[in-house]
């Protein structure tokens, strides 16, 4: 039985860490075992392609657009048709392994995968690296909005500024 997004435990998200040095080899690493657990376990289908086009999202913290995986996914021999990318990149967010970043019609890996989240999505506007984290605001949109009898299905928070790199005061 594959897990519903809904009914996934809330979780604390810890500070985005993209911005700051750490083992981006671990980060794929984990995800990835998290994935095939899944898997192995029955609870997840992760078909060839899905699991390529997670290993490509997890390649760097930057969001990649359909077609840029789709180039990929021809070059692994994968077929070069664009439901092929669009499939497999759905699958992903609504398992929970992704996010699909509106501002910059790309995907980015989830880092907080099977975990019931509403990110804020920090985007470098220079080098389009995305950090995921939680923050007050999502909680406060659903306070507003139970209050006038609203229900939030789906949020999409992002802001866009420059990451620590980017401004000169950090290290990647």
């Amino acid at each position: 039985m594959m897990q519903v997004l809904s009914k996934r435990k809330p979780v604390e998200m810890p500070a985005p860490s993209i911005f700051q040095t750490h083992d981006h080899a671990n980060c794929q690493s984990d995800i990835l075992t998290l994935a095939d657990q899944q898997a192995q376990a029955g609870e997840l289908r992760l078909t060839a392609v899905r699991r390529r086009v997670l290993e490509l999202l997890l390649e760097s913290h930057q969001a990649l657009g359909a077609y840029e995986i789709l180039e990929k996914l021809a070059r692994d021999g994968f077929g070069d048709q664009p439901p092929v990318a669009y499939r497999a990149l759905n699958f992903l967010v609504q398992q929970g392994f992704a996010h699909k970043v509106r501002r910059l019609n790309a995907y980015m890996a989830c880092t907080q995968p099977l975990q019931s989240h509403q990110p804020v999505l920090l985007i470098c506007r220079q080098c389009k690296s995305v950090a995921e984290t939680a923050a007050p605001v999502a909680e406060a949109v659903h306070s507003v909005a139970g209050e006038v009898g609203f229900e939030v299905e789906r949020m999409n928070l992002e802001a866009i500024g420059l990451c620590p790199a980017c401004a000169g005061g950090g290290s990647e």
